[in-house]
């Protein structure tokens, strides 16, 4: 499968920028999920990517192909991408059964491919079949019902998956006669009739033309065989056999899903573009459904790129996380990396359920290394950093990549054709929970220094022990039996806590709190960064 290359790729409409100077690796038979929350440019960029939008700038490459490139005019159309692209909505001809809609787009197939002889491919199969007879035997039998009648569909249908052939040449196998055991005379004719193929017309192994060597092709459309084996082939992956011969209306929203899913795998693209396509699904099926492409993915060994704005989707499916915020690429990396390792306070809000606390803290590191900080108002807590660091030189550099990127835009909008961003980039406005929300859309920007810090703590590293060191009260209990979900009010600040177990909390409680493990995160207030990830000590 190809690996897909995104360079310095724009997409804006006059002054609003959908997607922004994104530069973005996708590796071969990676599961590569865009997420970010609506209207961050994640669509766009799958619809770039496929060749259904076009860029205003960049270059695109997919496999050593440019499929678009801005400067030297190349935008190869989307049906010549080699990419199945699966919709939100299935969008399945109603009137067209299963087998019609999965082998539409097969029958417009038309380009360059190898010569086979079919007749000769099929005779070597339905020998190799008919010497094993015991096999079909077994068919048969099993597809009798009470009185002893053989269910002649489900039969065909069991030829086709146990052989995989067409049901052309399941057809032509089930019309022997399987009462008898010898079919060692038709087997020879057969086979005679296949040698005498290859030596004609210098068939190879895979039953293909050749001519001094090398095979036949020619330009042409797929035969009704060829096109039966594709649709067979895809309905084996996704499970839907036996709904060859009904309608979409006859179909669950699952089915409808899977039969979707079998259409974009039948032409056998070199990847396979996703939007959203659980999303109209219950939460149960679309569970299911997670499973289920999961499976696909490793069975077809092709590249997927699947955009969703759920971030427990984003987490299960992907190998590689691609956070997206108006139209800038926040983070790209492993789903545990990007939860555990956020790069700012966007990417640790966003990934998380439920949700990280965000707790401000003013101060400043001392000798040893640590960061004394003042939290909650009043309490004093050192943040200890699993590794070494200087903040002064952290700051320094914050500080002079802040001055590239500046004058980097400035050299940018001395070019002629240059738009000036509308939707600005701006240091992420994290929420503090409260017990009495105010509106800070009121409040005056605080003037912050560098010794304003945020704290990020995830729920489950919030203990709930006698031997805890700052005291709290429950201000809101959920429990889900394998796990509770707790409010833990600290004056006049709320912390989300993750107890597991089936521990009963009352409401109105006083409980002591710590903070457990080296996963705490620090970041700088003013950027939004992530300075580093440690341990508190109260």
């Amino acid at each position: 499968m190809p690996e897909i290359r995104l360079e310095h790729v724009n997409k804006n409409w006059n002054k609003f920028y959908a997607v922004d100077d994104l530069n973005l690796v996708i590796k071969d038979n990676a599961f590569v999920t865009l997420l970010g929350p609506s209207g961050c440019g994640k669509t766009t960029t799958l619809r770039m990517i496929a060749g259904l939008e076009t860029p205003t700038s960049g270059r695109i490459t997919i496999g050593d192909r440019v499929v678009f490139d801005s400067e030297q005019g190349i935008n190869i159309p989307a049906n010549k991408r080699k990419v199945g692209f699966l919709f939100q909505n299935y969008a399945l001809w109603p009137n067209m059964t299963v087998y019609q809609n999965i082998s539409f787009g097969l029958s417009n197939v038309k380009e360059e491919m190898p010569t086979v002889d079919f007749e000769a491919k099929n005779n070597a199969k339905i020998a190799s079949v008919l010497s094993r007879p015991q096999d079909v035997v077994a068919i048969l039998e099993e597809c009798k019902d009470k009185k002893g009648k053989t269910d002649a569909k489900r039969a065909l249908l069991k030829v086709i998956d146990t052989f995989m052939v067409s049901k052309y040449t399941a057809e032509k196998i089930l019309a022997y006669d399987f009462s008898k055991k010898d079919f060692s005379a038709e087997i020879k004719e057969l086979k005679a009739k296949v040698e005498a193929a290859k030596e004609q017309n210098g068939l190879n192994e895979k039953f293909e033309y050749t001519q001094n060597g090398s095979v036949v092709k020619s330009v042409r459309k797929l035969t009704s065989e060829e096109i039966d084996l594709s649709v067979r082939r895809v309905s084996r992956i996704v499970k839907i056999g036996m709904f060859m011969d009904r309608y979409p209306a006859e179909l669950s929203g699952g089915q409808q899903q899977r039969v979707a899913i079998a259409r974009t795998l039948a032409p056998e693209p070199t990847v396979l573009f996703m939007d959203e396509p659980l999303s109209n699904l219950d939460a149960k099926l679309r569970l299911e459904m997670r499973y289920e492409l999961q499976r696909l993915h490793i069975e077809t060994g092709s590249t997927f790129v699947y955009v969703t704005h759920d971030q427990m989707e984003a987490m299960t499916l992907a190998t590689s996380i691609c956070l997206i915020n108006n139209g800038v690429l926040q983070q790209y990396d492993a789903p545990l990396t990007v939860y555990g390792s956020p790069n700012n306070l966007f990417v640790a809000d966003f990934v998380g359920n439920p949700s990280i606390n965000f707790i401000e803290g003013k101060g400043r590191q001392v000798s040893d290394g640590s960061v004394e900080l003042d939290i909650f108002e009043d309490t004093k807590v050192r943040f200890i950093p699993n590794n070494s660091i200087n903040l002064d030189k952290w700051f320094e550099q914050r500080d002079s990549d802040a001055a590239s990127a500046a004058a980097e835009l400035k050299e940018k909008a001395s070019k002629k054709g240059y738009v000036e961003k509308e939707n600005k980039d701006e240091t992420f406005k994290y929420h503090i929970s409260k017990v009495n929300e105010e509106d800070d859309s009121l409040k005056d920007e605080p003037v912050l220094t560098n010794e304003d810090f945020v704290i990020g703590v995830r729920p489950e590293f919030i203990s709930i022990s006698d031997k805890g060191k700052l005291n709290g009260e429950v201000y809101g209990a959920m429990p889900t039996g394998m796990e509770s979900t707790i409010k833990i009010r600290v004056g006049e600040f709320l912390l989300t806590s993750v107890v597991f177990g089936k521990t009963l909390f009352k409401l109105g409680s006083n409980v002591k709190i710590d903070f457990e493990g080296d996963d705490i995160l620090l970041f700088d207030r003013k950027s939004g960064k992530c300075i580093a990830i440690g341990s508190i000590k109260c």
